[in-house]
């Protein structure tokens, strides 16, 4: 017999070698037919695993993430199956789930295109009502490369080249065998509706040097209502498209002349940028922060002491050489090794701690093309980046601080969703990360009782840490329940020992400090693409770039409407003109889709009596105003959004 111990607490015992499954229908058939996959010692499992041991059992369903992940990875290897039965001869990359759906990277004798994704759904859900069992089996190495070669498929024969011998399973469903570690969902059965969604090109391993594969990305629900529901949000998001937003409100471009990845902000889109950042600035200065500014590239050694060349060379732009023999320089990656050495500058005591030095630093890093995608997937970033060097005793407290700026930041502009990440190293895997036992010990600690004091709903992610240190990560939900990781604080107790920082304590001897990372906007353009998509372009009304704009109904009134400008900027009212030669209501159609927040429509009897007529987006006509009662409304709204002083 062995014992199972459910989340609640509660223990019974199993005859050695029962099922999840058989577990989950002992316990109700309801929660058996609900369950997608398992939990067991921490690890997930098909529900068709034995368990032999004494074990801890958790069982999850569609609404948990685990749930969701083993249907996504079930529906790639019907996707794989349907499409071995209608392109013989195609081979096989991999097929994940990821965060919203499921992919397959493949290699077919005869092209795939987006008209042909039709067919291949409705092949899939062909073999689905053949409520085809996952099989899973354990095989050797050898045979497993034996499997593969003869269907002459190289690419799983190189993936399993890289795996250990008896590490290696199978999932067979229907006449489809893969090179997989599961987990899966009992049957194919369960997956009721599909849509393939696109086809892009991949690189093999994502490398640019191998051969360019196909991709189809897909999404499928164990109900069809939840597929229609899907796919209304999915034409919700193409109108909240940031690109597309972003290109009408002229906040950003990209040019190819220079170069992928590399935005360049316009006028309105760095006014927008300056405000976000001076309302930050406000924010540091009342808790302390001091600002600094560090260059755009810097001495390769910098990097190898701080272990990023180590870990993310690759991932760099390539070594700038100077005429020096063997000097060679990097376009700044990050902006910690540089803050290190500003502390390095000169002796602390330990009254000087903490210190605490903000940011808004650019760095760059070279992002394969194909993974580029507008303002969230960059080669050249801002982060509102600062590093905290503080004592032992100072740590949490300085933490908990850290999470009030990010809460009111996110209270501010309205992100009322979010659940905050622990993101702790992988227990199985310690090669990843620099540092010894003890100190990512006291880190992670730090963080778990932080969050705790803090209130804040929190989820545990294994593997998610940085090299150097855990981390707190917010992950955000958008207007569309769509899931963000934006700010992010993180403990890092080996950075100061690898860059020798020290202070002076009371007993008048070197300590080392305890360096805290964080960004709360995790990157300009990375925030400014969740706003824009978050508000579909109708920021908050102190943000905006335009709060206004004068509409005169025709030419003779332009002089009028020039002066209305010029006395709204002069009284802090952002404003600007549409003087074109166009019928009004033509003029009032362009500019509410530039989601100006007022249209301010000026004529004969608005210029006689020096005021303007009022038009609110989304709430219609507002009356006539003088141009100080304007004003003020203006200045009144503003303040209901934000603290004015944030703005200074």
């Amino acid at each position: 017999m062995v014992k199972v111990t459910f989340p609640d607490g509660s223990v019974r015992e199993y005859a050695a070698g029962t099922t999840a499954y058989q577990v989950a229908e002992s316990i109700s058939p309801r929660l058996a037919a609900d369950s997608l996959a398992a939990s067991v010692n921490g690890v997930t499992v098909d529900l068709s695993r034995p368990i032999e041991e004494d074990a801890s059992v958790k069982f999850y369903k569609w609404d948990d993430a685990e749930g969701k992940h083993a249907f996504w990875h079930t529906s790639s290897h019907l996707l794989a199956e349907a499409l071995e039965s209608l392109y013989p001869g195609i081979k096989f990359g991999i097929g994940p789930a990821i965060e919203q759906g499921f992919y397959y990277d493949v290699d077919s004798p005869t092209p795939i295109q987006e008209a042909d994704l039709p067919k291949i759904e409705a092949k899939m859900v062909e073999l689905s009502r053949n409520k085809e069992p996952l099989v899973r089996s354990e095989v050797s190495k050898a045979d497993a490369l034996k499997t593969f070669t003869e269907k002459g498929d190289e690419y799983k024969c190189e993936l399993i080249r890289d795996l250990e011998d008896g590490t290696i399973s199978f999932y067979t469903n229907g006449s489809f065998t893969d090179l997989c570690r599961g987990p899966h969902i009992p049957n194919t059965g369960l997956i009721k509706a599909i849509k393939l969604t696109s086809v892009a090109g991949a690189y093999w391993r994502g490398d640019e040097h191998n051969k360019m594969l196909t991709r189809i990305y897909g999404i499928s629900f164990p109900k069809k209502s939840m597929l229609d529901e899907y796919l209304v949000m999915l034409e919700e998001a193409k109108k909240r498209d940031h690109r597309k937003l972003g290109k009408e409100l002229e906040l950003f471009t990209f040019s190819q002349r220079v170069g992928q990845g590399l935005p360049l902000w316009l006028p309105k889109g760095a006014e927008l940028r300056d405000r976000l950042e001076r309302f930050l600035r406000k924010i540091q200065k009342d808790y302390g922060y001091k600002q600094v500014i560090t260059p755009h590239i810097g001495n390769k050694e910098l990097y190898v002491t701080s272990g990023h060349y180590a870990k993310y060379g690759k991932d760099s732009f390539q070594p700038i050489h100077t005429p020096i023999e063997g000097e060679e320089y990097l376009l700044k990656p990050m902006n910690c090794p540089h803050h290190c050495e500003i502390y390095r500058s000169k002796p602390h005591s330990y009254k000087d701690l903490p210190v605490r030095l903000a940011e808004f630093g650019t760095v760059y890093r070279y992002e394969q093309s194909g993974e580029l995608h507008g303002l969230t997937r960059v080669r050249s970033f801002t982060q509102d980046d600062a590093h905290m060097f503080v004592r032992p005793d100072q740590l949490l407290d300085e933490f908990e601080k850290v999470i009030d700026i990010v809460l009111y930041i996110f209270k501010t502009l309205k992100f009322d969703k979010y659940t905050a990440q622990i993101s702790l190293r992988d227990p199985n895997d310690k090669s990843k990360y620099i540092g010894s036992d003890e100190n990512w010990e006291k880190a992670e600690n730090a963080i778990i009782e932080a969050a705790k004091a803090k209130g804040l709903k929190t989820v545990v992610e294994y593997g998610e840490a940085a090299f150097y240190g855990p981390k707190l990560d917010f992950m955000v939900k958008d207007a569309l329940g769509r899931s963000w990781q934006l700010g992010t604080i993180q403990v890092d107790y080996n950075l100061p020992e690898r860059f020798d920082l020290t202070y002076k304590g009371a007993d008048d001897k070197l300590h080392r400090p305890i360096m805290i990372h964080r960004a709360p906007f995790g990157s300009m353009e990375r925030f400014v693409a969740v706003l824009l998509e978050h508000t579909a372009g109708k920021f908050p009304l102190w943000l905006t770039p335009d709060q206004a704009v004068v509409l005169p109904i025709s030419e003779k009134y332009n002089d009028y409407a020039s002066e209305v400008v010029e006395y709204l900027n002069r009284h802090d009212v952002r404003a600007c003109i549409d003087d074109r030669n166009e019928k009004i209501g033509r003029k009032i159609r362009d500019n509410e889709l530039k989601r100006i927040p007022f249209l301010l429509i000026v004529g004969e009897k608005e210029m006689a009596e020096r005021t303007v007529s009022v038009r609110a987006q989304g709430a219609g006509d507002q009356g006539s105003m003088t141009l100080d009662a304007y004003c003020d409304h203006v200045k009144r709204l503003v303040s209901e959004e934000i603290d004015e002083d944030k703005l200074q």
